[in-house]
């Protein structure tokens, strides 16, 4: 309100031009609305990325390791990873995506996940939401695991009486049926730490 009084005293004066600055009144009534817009732009983004971070159950810590990752990688700030960037993202999150050919293949298939339209562009929710499932699956392949370990008395395999003895007798023929066997084991020793890892896609646990 005190530049606008200011200014119709200039007017008043016929001064319409001065020479000790560039900008005039309409130039900063857009500029500062443009400010405006922006900031509750921001707002809204924060809020929401609050929300989200609360759905998914991740921390605060979490969630600003995971947008500073994704800022890093992000070089022309356009507020998306290309597949180049998306890949350079995940490996710096400590994400295996394979060896050779099958790398390429790996983060083929994950950039169907966070790109369904196939645009060749991730946003940052779609890679938020891809980095908490894989987070989840870990956790949960790992669960599996430990459970089997458990009933094999921590032995690296697990045999058709174990599972027959502690599971019920659909759960443990299902597992029966896709379990293979172990390694170099005894005669109908089962693999499990396999059977685990194919639930959720993982391969290295």
């Amino acid at each position: 309100a005190p530049l606008f009084g200011f200014l119709q005293l200039l007017h008043k004066a016929f001064v319409f031009d001065t020479p000790h600055t560039e900008y005039s009144m309409d130039t900063l009534r857009v500029t500062y609305q443009q400010l405006k817009t922006a900031i509750s732009r921001n707002i809204n983004a924060v809020e929401n990325q609050i929300l989200t971070r609360d759905s998914m159950g991740l921390t605060e810590e979490q969630l600003q390791e995971l947008r500073q990752s994704f800022n890093h990688f992000d070089k022309d700030h356009s507020g998306e990873l290309d597949r180049n960037e998306f890949k350079a993202c995940l490996l710096s999150l400590g994400t295996s995506l394979g060896h050779g050919d099958d790398q390429e293949a790996n983060l083929t298939e994950m950039m169907r996940k966070v790109d369904p339209n196939d645009t060749g562009r991730v946003t940052f929710d779609a890679y938020l939401d891809f980095m908490t499932r894989q987070a989840t699956d870990e956790d949960s392949a790992e669960q599996v695991l430990q459970s089997f370990k458990i009933l094999a008395g921590d032995k690296p395999y697990i045999t058709e009486d174990q599972l027959r003895g502690d599971l019920p007798p659909d759960q443990a023929e299902y597992c029966l049926q896709l379990m293979s066997p172990y390694p170099d084991g005894p005669e109908g020793a089962l693999d499990y730490q396999s059977f685990a890892s194919s639930l959720y896609g993982q391969s290295d646990l």
